[in-house]
């Protein structure tokens, strides 16, 4: 009998194939006392070097097919494989304890996870799933077992998991993995950018999906709505193939316009960008023909190593991405570190509330070194494009022109030592924090240009964290208050003769896309995947017509009564 299973759809697309239950072997730990504490800590400090060595050849596949910021997360797992912290509590339990190297690992390891799971952050429990991963890795050596991997899949499947760890997503082979379902998981896990990255169809977040399906049954895995068929009946099935046929024509039809120039159904052009962690992300920009780059996020420069980036290697790294676009715009962020991305070589304080404390702007502002070092390698490779540099979390006039200042003696410190910089840069600034967006008319007359954040926008007006499962109804990018605060900046820019973008997950929402062109979004920029659908979509919707509706829009109560709105009027 058919079954309907409702998650989350993390990566769009249709799959169809056998499932294939990816089950974690046990890895039920014995105590036991041991008379040899050295030869424990040696056959301990031999399974580390073999789960170093398996994720060395990991992240080096997952560098090549998806990209220096993905293979990151390995960067970060190797890093918790050499952490004192880790290895010389389990060292000492041996030692002090008399304990077997598995029970000592398996104690500090669940202590540590234990303790991340614990805090209110969402970025703190990804270190616990991250603890989680390399410690099983660990301790499949110490037990002797074999664990099966996605690497060994070598016919067509779906493969259906409780969760997929880093490691398992970045071993999918495409040829053979056709989707995934898990338990748990939601559209911001790694799992799922993974998928998104690799194209693969995923849905997350089924909470029973592994109790639900049987090894080889057969299972649809729908990645648009969310959903996971188990025994499809014949006609379901044909209604799916269908489904999935239209859904790679539409892809066809969507590349098609890959040189296209974005314009309305009423000829008005809007420009579409992408964001971008690494350089390596280029080549998805340009494949995906975006307008240019409205989101460079510097902080994968900074992440998964042991010291800061210097100068130089900055300086290349910016280089390389303005040349590849050619003299379209790149707008580059300065370093947003804190709140869900911390630097362990950067001795930070520990915080209650670390996304409302210190981080981007105000660490910059602080640690002045590490921003010099910053600016000067992003004006020595503003000659080499079209730059413009972006502050983030600026909270306050002051935060501004404090940040802009110290560009500027940069720039006039470089050129004294006869350094190439462009006069041409402009310098503007993310708005993610209500405050700013309330002040938008003060700001515009001071940067050339906004950027709306609306990942933090809505969670920081909203007051509500959007990892927490419990409050995550509040995550309502179409309330009208959202929307009320958009138009405000948008205006206030408007009224300056500035341009205002977007370059969080909203500016690539289908949903959304009509009402952020009602309110005259002059730039959308997203994930560079979301470029071609997006372009299709706004080549149907006439502005004029858009702007209408977005005064009728911004009078509505509810995040629902939006939805329910566009639905009716955009979508009918």
């Amino acid at each position: 009998m058919t079954a309907r299973i409702e998650g989350i759809g993390a990566s769009a697309g249709i799959a169809i194939a056998r499932a294939f239950i990816l089950e974690n072997p046990s890895l039920d730990v014995s105590v036991k006392k041991i008379d040899d504490a050295d030869a424990e800590i040696s056959r301990f400090n031999e399974a580390v070097d073999k789960a170093k060595v398996e994720l060395e050849a990991i992240k080096e596949k997952a560098n090549e097919q998806l990209g220096e910021d993905k293979a990151a997360i390995f960067a970060a797992h190797l890093l918790v494989l050499s952490d004192p912290e880790l290895l010389d509590n389990v060292k000492g339990k041996i030692k002090d304890d008399q304990l077997n190297a598995e029970s000592a690992m398996s104690e500090v390891s669940n202590m540590f996870i234990s303790m991340f799971e614990s805090m209110d952050n969402e970025y703190m429990k990804e270190r616990a799933a991250d603890i989680r991963d390399v410690s099983k890795r660990v301790l499949a050596h110490l037990l002797g077992v074999q664990f099966t991997t996605p690497a060994s899949i070598t016919e067509k499947v779906v493969i259906i998991a409780e969760d997929l760890t880093p490691s398992d997503t970045a071993q999918l082979n495409r040829e053979y993995v056709q989707g995934f379902a898990t338990d748990i998981g939601g559209r911001t896990s790694h799992s799922a950018i993974m998928a998104r990255s690799m194209e693969i169809p995923a849905v997350v977040g089924t909470k029973d999906v592994t109790k639900q399906v049987e090894n080889g049954q057969l299972v649809i895995v729908d990645g648009i709505e969310g959903k996971v068929i188990v025994d499809p009946d014949e006609e379901v099935m044909n209604e799916y193939k269908t489904k999935q046929e239209n859904y790679e024509k539409q892809k066809k039809e969507w590349a098609k316009l890959v040189n296209e120039p974005t314009v309305t159904s009423d000829e008005q052009h809007i420009e579409l960008a992408a964001n971008i962690g690494t350089p390596e992300d280029v080549k998805g920009v340009l494949e995906n023909g975006a307008e240019g780059i409205g989101l460079y996020r510097t902080e994968f420069l900074y992440m998964g190593r042991t010291e800061l980036p210097s100068e130089e290697e900055q300086f290349k790294a910016y280089r390389t991405v303005l040349e590849k676009m050619e003299e379209k715009p790149v707008v580059i962020r300065t370093l947003d570190i804190g709140g869900d991305k911390e630097l362990p070589y950067l001795d930070l304080p520990k915080e209650l509330n670390p996304f409302l404390g210190f981080r981007a702007i105000r660490l910059c502002l602080d640690k002045t070194d590490i921003f010099k070092t910053q600016l000067r390698a992003l004006l020595r490779a503003s000659v080499y494009g079209n730059l413009k540099v972006m502050f983030p979390m600026i909270a306050t006039l002051d935060e501004f022109r404090q940040a802009k200042q110290f560009l500027l003696e940069v720039k006039e410190e470089l050129k004294s030592e006869g350094n190439e910089v462009s006069d041409e840069i402009e310098v503007g600034m993310m708005v993610e924090i209500p405050s700013t967006a309330v002040m938008a008319d003060q700001f515009a007359k001071e940067v050339d240009f906004f950027s709306i954040g609306t990942n933090d926008l809505i969670q920081y007006t909203m007051a509500a964290d959007r990892m927490n499962e419990k409050v995550s109804y509040l995550y309502q990018p179409y309330n009208p208050a959202i929307l009320r605060l958009v138009k405000m900046v948008i205006d206030a820019a408007h009224k300056e003769n500035k341009w205002a973008g977007m370059c969080g997950e909203m500016a690539g929402d289908a949903t959304a896309i009509p009402i952020l062109l009602g309110l005259g979004l002059d730039e959308f920029s997203m994930s560079a995947t979301s470029v071609l659908p997006a372009r299709s979509q706004l080549s149907k919707l006439s502005k004029e017509d858009a702007a209408s509706r977005a005064k009728e829009i911004l009078e509505l109560s509810t995040n629902t009564e939006v939805v329910e709105y566009v639905n009716k009027h955009f979508n009918a």
